[in-house]
């Protein structure tokens, strides 16, 4: 069974942070922030850690913002070919935390704070540390966006992208940009080609999360910059709109020339029709032709989960794309696994499944699972 993920902040790394701060810093209580950040730790989970562990940064650092700051980047782990090393320096998960109080202590120095992430993010992120300074100092902080959009790191030119995204996964959501999201628009055309796969993944993560509240917009982004693109663009691109086809949008379906009914017949069938909890399903599908061209198809799959209240709420699975010849008939299969994970609790009950074909459902059928 692979670790926790939460053990990743764990007592070993906070026993090493210490030792790194205390070297730069005779003054700096090694013992009394390993005890206070070790106690309790091994209960909580991973983000609760992290908060934890800047608890202690907060209670042990200099109460000095700018001291404390020239502390934590001595302690950094020098950066040598785009890498380095917790042994060396401050380094990996453990600059979550660090990067926490950075973010609490450090909002009425900006401008100094935001070194500090700078330096910060080259050897982990500072993805949500500089949320609240984006909230707090928005023109500052586009204003510096604009300037690291050409960093030198690819680490730097990526926290441009992925600290401005609207709803960051554990991060703090920036609920202006949610509403309107045209700042952030001329870093994601800076980056969109950029060098680093890295940093266009983080891109297309930011426009996939613009596309959940204005999808026209993103719809929009494809259709303009998809003519002509390079074959990296056009992933970047794909992986931006796989939301909005899999709702089945009919601007992005259009743009990505898929917005055609599909000419034939289409089948699925599922096995076993009652499954438990952990058990996989079986997923067969049948699609013919009937048009005497080839058509651009992208299959998805929709299940329907019934919630503690009996009502269902639907998940659209990435099922396959091909292009369907003329009169050709084409045989699928797929495995759905229904084990327990922890961001979907399954109930009991009947689960419809909907076969789609460009955004349009076309059969469906339905399992029983026993939990």
């Amino acid at each position: 069974m692979p670790e926790p993920f939460k053990n990743l902040l764990n007592p070993a790394a906070v026993r090493q942070a210490a030792l790194h701060l205390q070297r730069h810093a005779p003054a700096f209580d090694p013992r009394r922030f390993e005890q206070l950040a070790v106690k309790g730790l091994q209960a909580l989970e991973m983000k609760a850690r992290a908060m934890h562990i800047a608890d202690v940064l907060e209670a042990t650092l200099p109460p000095d913002f700018d001291a404390a700051a020239t502390l934590i980047e001595a302690s950094l782990a020098p950066v040598l070919n785009d890498q380095c090393s917790a042994e060396a320096g401050l380094a990996g998960w453990i600059l979550w935390p660090v990067g926490e109080f950075v973010a609490r202590r450090g909002l009425a120095q900006p401008r100094r704070a935001l070194a500090t992430l700078h330096a910060l993010t080259q050897r982990f992120t500072a993805e949500w540390a500089i949320r609240p300074f984006i909230e707090a100092h928005p023109q500052l902080c586009f204003d510096t966006l604009a300037k690291w959009a050409t960093d030198p790191s690819p680490h730097v030119r990526r926290l441009v992208s992925e600290g401005s995204r609207p709803r960051l996964p554990w991060g703090l959501r920036l609920k202006r940009l949610v509403e309107d999201p045209s700042p952030t628009l001329p870093l994601l055309l800076a980056l969109q080609d950029d060098p680093s796969e890295y940093v266009r993944r983080s891109v297309a993560n930011h426009l996939n999360d613009i596309a959940k509240d204005h999808p026209d917009l993103v719809a929009r982004w494809v259709e303009r910059h998809l003519p002509g693109a390079s074959d990296q663009r056009r992933a970047l691109l794909r992986h931006a709109s796989r939301t909005l086809i899999k709702s089945g949008h009919p601007p992005t379906l259009q743009a990505w020339g898929l917005a055609e009914t599909l000419r034939g017949e289409a089948t699925l069938k599922i096995s076993p029709r009652r499954l438990a909890l952990g058990e996989t399903l079986n997923l067969q599908v049948t699609i013919c032709s009937t048009a005497l061209h080839t058509q651009r198809l992208v299959l998805d799959y929709k299940i329907h989960h019934v919630k503690a209240n009996g009502a269902t709420t639907p998940k659209v699975f990435k099922g396959w794309s091909l292009a369907l010849g003329a009169n050709e008939r084409r045989a699928l299969q797929k495995t759905h696994s229904l084990r327990p994970i922890t961001t979907r609790r399954y109930h009991a009950g009947r689960h419809v499944i909907d076969l789609q074909v460009n955004g349009k459902t076309v059969a469906r059928t339905a399992f029983e699972l026993k939990t």
